[in-house]
C-alpha cells in the first residue's frame, strides 16, 4: 500500500478519523503555545472520546436486549452517533439507571 493511501485510510477512519488538521501564522516566540494548546485540545478529545466508549460499554452490558432489540450499532458511521442513539435509547427503555446513564452520555455529547 502506497504511503499516500496509508494516510488517507487513517485520517478516514484511523486515530485522525475526527479530528483535522490547522495551519496558522504565529509568532516564532508563541509556537510552544500553540502546539501545547492543540496537545490539550487533543488530549480532552481523546478522554471526551473514551468516556463515550465506557458508557456505551455499560450500558451495553446492562440493557443491550432490552434497549437493543431493533437497533443496529454496527450501521451507525461514529461513536457521537452510536453514543445518541444508546442515549436515547436508555432514556425511553431503561430503568432510573439506565436514563441518568443516558443522561450522562447526552450532557457528555453536549459539551
Amino acid at each position: 500500500m502506497a504511503v499516500q493511501d496509508r494516510i488517507k485510510r487513517y485520517r478516514r477512519s484511523g486515530g485522525a478519523a475526527d479530528l483535522v488538521r490547522v495551519e496558522v501564522l504565529v509568532p516564532a516566540d508563541r509556537r510552544g503555545d500553540i502546539l501545547s494548546e492543540a496537545a490539550r485540545m487533543r488530549n480532552e478529545h481523546r478522554l471526551r472520546k473514551e468516556r463515550l466508549q465506557r458508557s456505551i460499554d455499560q450500558a451495553l452490558s446492562l440493557y443491550r436486549l432490552r434497549i437493543l432489540d431493533n437497533i443496529d450499532l454496527d450501521r451507525l458511521s461514529d461513536l457521537k452517533e452510536k453514543s445518541r442513539v444508546v442515549a436515547n435509547a436508555l432514556m425511553e427503555r431503561g430503568d432510573a439507571r439506565a436514563f441518568a446513564i443516558g443522561r450522562r452520555m447526552l450532557a457528555e455529547l453536549g459539551s
